[in-house]
């Protein structure tokens, strides 16, 4: 597992943006197979696909021969809703590059067979080849994607119930109140996004520090299920100042040493 550190989210933010495009352009060098990348969703991306958007409109990526999958999305929220994962991904990213439409996979979370709908989903990454690279988020319990604490580390694309704290730190985005939060979630599970190539976590601000801390020095566990990215062979975490403060000041001066080591 590779840490990169910056000094604030904006600098981290820019830093993997520019990694996702190098990765795209790299394989467009030596193949003509598209680059199959998993997406996340919430605020923590979006500086970094501010940046993917900016680099695509100045000619420096192209994501003309990109197929993506998302990560997630709420149950029985209509997919015109405000605070859809559809509605955000177009918002932030789709509507602004240049991934043809059919390439874009978004879980439908209105679907008359959730069960049926996952496992198209599960299917449909496998047909596309398989992920070259997992764009991914930690949450505050330190959850990745919808894998809520205790989720299997085998857990593939399924119907998961949100627990509380999920709702209650998701509320932001529906008037504050975690009631009208979606109790359930279709989601990749951990297992489907260490079937990935290259699996890059995002984390940002201090309530990621003590999640991060333990996912990265801590055993691996179902509890904190973003700690399964320990037993992948290409992991990378890029989180700033302030989320890596839990770490042992020894652990830190490991990363930023391996980090100026590799020019990174």
């Amino acid at each position: 597992m590779k840490i990169i550190i910056r000094n604030n989210a904006k600098e981290a933010s820019l830093w993997a943006a520019h990694y996702i495009a190098k990765k795209i352009n790299d394989k467009a060098k030596i193949t003509d197979k598209p680059f199959v990348i998993g997406l996340c969703t919430g605020s923590t991306p979006i500086e970094t696909y501010a940046e993917l958007i900016r680099m695509v409109k100045a000619g420096e990526v192209s994501f003309k021969n990109v197929i993506s999958f998302n990560m997630d999305e709420y149950v029985g929220l209509p997919e015109s809703h405000p605070e859809s994962y559809h509605s955000f991904m177009h918002k932030y990213l789709f509507d602004h590059i240049d991934e043809p439409a059919e390439n874009i996979h978004i879980l439908n979370g209105n679907a008359k067979d959730p069960e049926a709908e996952c496992a198209a989903y599960e299917k449909a990454i496998v047909d596309a080849g398989g992920f070259d690279f997992f764009l991914g988020g930690i949450g505050e319990d330190g959850h990745i994607a919808f894998n809520e604490p205790f989720s299997s580390l085998q857990s593939r694309t399924r119907v998961v119930t949100l627990t509380q704290d999920t709702r209650e730190v998701n509320a932001r985005f529906f008037d504050g109140d975690p009631s009208k939060v979606p109790a359930q979630a279709m989601s990749v599970g951990v297992a489907t996004v260490l079937s990935a190539k290259q699996v890059m976590i995002l984390a940002y601000g201090p309530k990621k520090a003590r999640a991060l801390a333990s996912a990265i020095e801590g055993p691996m566990s179902h509890y904190n299920t973003v700690s399964a990215l320990q037993n992948h062979p290409d992991g990378i975490i890029v989180c700033d100042e302030a989320a890596i403060g839990e770490v042992k000041v020894n652990s830190y001066r490991y990363f930023k040493a391996v980090e100026a080591a590799e020019n990174l």
